[in-house]
């Protein structure tokens, strides 16, 4: 009986073992929850983590890619950071089924672009750094998961635009870190300057934009640039090309098709335009032309208000002058007659 109890004790104590030991290459901090496996040369996830973990270090590694479900056996986690690695594929479920998850640290890896329902497993996701990447593309949206984030850096990367779309999916986002990219300053940022500046209103924090193209505004301060020097973004046409084929089909009464769609929903070529530079020398000319009328038009005005001074002035002068001449006249008139009356009397 006593060597049948030892046995089950010594299965259970093995059987926990195998469950709480610590992957190899790892450091297991129970009082935290955390779990260490940074700088181990690792090429994968390690198998076997703890399930109660909360905080799981993978940085300075080599892991290379992300399959589906990579994190299914700690379904707690909290805070993970993989940093410093060698990343360039994420599954698109490489992150389902850490619900808890609110700190995500993916800078200095390769990535070139993010598929929209990568983080859709992330409900409570509340930071998220993708600093020194290549990413050229972020999608419009990346889903309901961006309601909650407070903090999102993309710095150091290949971007050019940024859809004023996704941001507003940021409803409670407090620091936005966006520098060091290759912004191109033309219409299609427009939509990022005018929310930037409704941020930085309401308290955001944010490192800024500095243009990279075009020449015009290189190395300008996106905010800086007047709204009114932004041309507007023309309407997509269809490809010279693809008409040209279709032409001899509608003439012959042929069916008609439709032109190729671009399935890849998630990303679009921008339309080309430029942010207009300033149009001194057109402006100028205009200014000059508008200031010699001007002052023509004045000047005439003025002669005009001259001569009429002038004409009331004489014509005042000489209106006086008469009524003088008459007033003279009817005086001398009246002593003549005074006089003569009074010289008939006395005789």
């Amino acid at each position: 009986m006593k060597g049948l109890l030892l046995l089950l004790f010594s299965s259970t104590i093995f059987l926990l073992q195998g469950v709480c030991d610590c992957p190899e290459k790892c450091f297991c901090h129970p009082s935290s929850n955390s779990v260490d496996c940074s700088s181990q040369g690792l090429a994968e996830i390690p198998p076997n983590l703890p399930p109660q973990t909360l905080i799981l270090h993978l940085q300075n590694n080599q892991i290379h890619q992300l399959s589906a479900l990579a994190f299914r056996s700690v379904p707690r986690l909290i805070i993970l950071n993989l940093s410093n690695n060698s990343l360039s594929n994420l599954a698109p479920e490489a992150f389902k089924g850490l619900q808890d998850l609110q700190v995500l640290n993916l800078t200095q890896n390769s990535l070139l672009s993010l598929e929209n329902s990568l983080f859709h497993a992330l409900p409570q996701l509340r930071e998220l750094d993708l600093s020194s990447n290549n990413i050229s593309y972020l999608p419009a949206s990346l889903g309901k998961p961006w309601e909650n984030l407070t903090m999102l850096a993309v710095q150091q990367n290949q971007l050019q635009h940024l859809d004023r779309e996704l941001l507003e999916f940021m409803p409670r986002v407090k620091q936005l870190l966006l520098k060091d990219n290759i912004w191109k300053c033309n219409c299609h940022l427009l939509g990022l300057k005018l929310w930037l500046e409704k941020f930085i209103y309401e308290g955001g924090i944010t490192d800024g934009v500095i243009c990279g193209s075009p020449d015009t505004w290189k190395g300008k301060d996106l905010l800086i640039i007047p709204h009114e020097l932004y041309q507007p973004c023309a309407l997509p046409s269809l490809d010279l090309g693809y008409s040209q084929n279709q032409q001899p089909n509608s003439a012959y009464g042929g069916e008609d098709t439709k032109p190729p769609e671009n399935h890849n929903s998630g990303h679009h070529i921008p339309l080309e335009c430029e942010a207009k530079p300033k149009p001194r020398p057109a402006n100028l000319r205009h200014a000059m032309a508008t200031v010699v009328i001007t002052g023509v038009v004045c000047g005439i005005v003025c002669l005009m208000m001259l001569a009429a001074a002038i004409y009331g002035c004489t014509y005042a002068a000489i209106t006086a002058q008469y009524h003088d001449g008459s007033l003279a006249q009817t005086s001398e008139s009246g002593k003549t007659g005074g006089k003569e009356m009074l010289e008939s009397s006395t005789a």
